[in-house]
């Protein structure tokens, strides 16, 4: 009940904020800096970003050694155990991109040419998955590997493979339902038409990324158009997040809202809240549309009320303070980096204060002995919960929690030298 009620006055202390951001400087707009409604506002980050950098690198330096078969890829470290479980690379597999990426981000970090050699052998494997249709995930598994690749170096052939991956995601647009077809009706029976899960708004920024690229205005044209339509009905009123919406693919009507990886249809699942927390903030980035902007921080705020003492979000944030129940560290981290970003896009001190400070609390958490994979395994961090309703990866080293609190950290060092 505490939580509900923080959040509303959290909701409505943000349409102020919002409606004076987008007034003049003679705004009369409320004064939301002396409104704070939770304590997480007020942390300063205790990190040494520099340090804890090193530490990332420390990490690699055993993965690496022991990453030798470039057709599997670091995905997960049991609890208890010290190494990463390798799978095999697959046109299905959704996490091909994140370990080639966090080294793309460490070469970013070091300028080591020993990095990037590191993230090329681990990359170019990966090539053949620009012809990838089968689902929305191409989005992930491409930029997120030869997306690092390109910013880096400039070559055309990894701008080339690029392109071709947003043509084969372009391919699942129904422009009846005004959104990317997230998962094939074959694997995901329980959905007979057309599915669109919240995770899918990160994959809008390889279009977004190729429409820049190319002058083709139709890639930013479909992303913004699922970005819109995810807006209107993927989300409940207090700006919850449903995971999964099934249209008709014939008319565009809603048919379904449910869970796939949440604890129930109408529960919120952390992880989804924070894909939503990234994807508008990057929306924004993309469009400077300011329904967009408002909308990030609706997501933000609902993320940061959700949230426990430590600031590390339960799998489900119906189940915080529940006995038993895991944490979802890569939830934090997502989140942690789309605040950081969020921050460093708002023009008035308060919101960029907030949403840093916000970003900062989070990370203390993260860096502390509670979450660190420090002297325990050879990620950066533990305690991160992929699908506990299919009893998968359960408090557990994920990859991606991994490379977004990598791109958190970047970010925010980033954000240090701007401020």
């Amino acid at each position: 009940m505490l939580q509900k009620i923080i959040l509303f006055i959290a909701l409505g202390l943000l349409v102020g904020v919002n409606s004076s951001c987008m007034q003049s400087a003679s705004s009369k707009g409320k004064d939301t800096s002396k409104q704070e409604m939770s304590p997480i506002f007020q942390e300063e980050l205790n990190v040494n970003i520099e340090q804890e950098m090193k530490f990332c690198e420390g990490q690699l330096k055993k993965s690496v050694a022991l990453h030798t078969d470039f057709e599997t890829h670091p995905r997960l470290i049991e609890s208890g155990e010290e190494h990463w479980k390798m799978p095999e690379n697959g046109v299905l597999v959704w996490t091909v991109g994140f370990y080639p990426g966090i080294l793309w981000q460490m070469y970013d970090v070091t300028k080591n040419e020993y990095w990037k050699e590191e993230a090329l052998k681990r990359t170019l494997p990966l090539e053949p998955y620009k012809y990838n249709k089968e689902h929305h995930d191409v989005g992930f598994m491409m930029y997120c590997s030869y997306g690092q690749a390109y910013r880096l170096t400039g070559k055309k052939e990894y701008r080339d493979v690029l392109i071709e991956s947003a043509n084969s995601l372009i391919t699942r647009y129904n422009s009846k339902v005004g959104t990317i077809k997230s998962w094939s009706n074959e694997l995901h029976p329980q959905w007979k038409q057309h599915i669109t899960i919240i995770d899918n708004m990160l994959n809008l920024e390889l279009l977004f990324w190729a429409s820049k690229e190319t002058g083709n205005s139709v890639y930013r044209d479909i992303a913004v158009k699922h970005a819109e339509t995810t807006m209107k009905h993927h989300f409940r009123n207090d700006y919850s997040c449903y995971h999964v919406v099934e249209y008709d693919e014939n008319t565009g009507a809603v048919r379904n809202k449910n869970t796939s990886q949440g604890y129930a249809d109408e529960s919120v699942w952390a992880r989804g809240q924070a894909w939503a927390v990234y994807g508008y903030t990057m929306v924004y980035r993309e469009t400077k549309d300011p329904k967009f902007l408002d909308f990030a921080m609706k997501m933000s705020e609902r993320f940061i009320a959700g949230l426990p003492e430590d600031h590390i979000p339960y799998w489900d944030f119906d189940l915080t303070g529940k006995k038993g129940e895991p944490r979802d560290a890569s939830a934090a981290a997502i989140a942690a980096s789309g605040m950081v970003e969020l921050s460093s896009l708002l023009t008035k001190p308060e919101l960029k204060e907030r949403y840093c400070k916000a970003a900062d609390a989070i990370l203390n958490s993260l860096a502390s002995p509670n979450y660190s994979a420090k002297g325990v395994n050879d990620a950066f961090l533990l305690h991160s919960t992929g699908a506990k309703p299919q009893r998968h990866e359960i408090d557990v080293a994920l990859v991606y929690a991994d490379y977004y609190y990598l791109e958190a950290l970047r970010r925010r060092k980033a954000l240090t030298i701007e401020m």
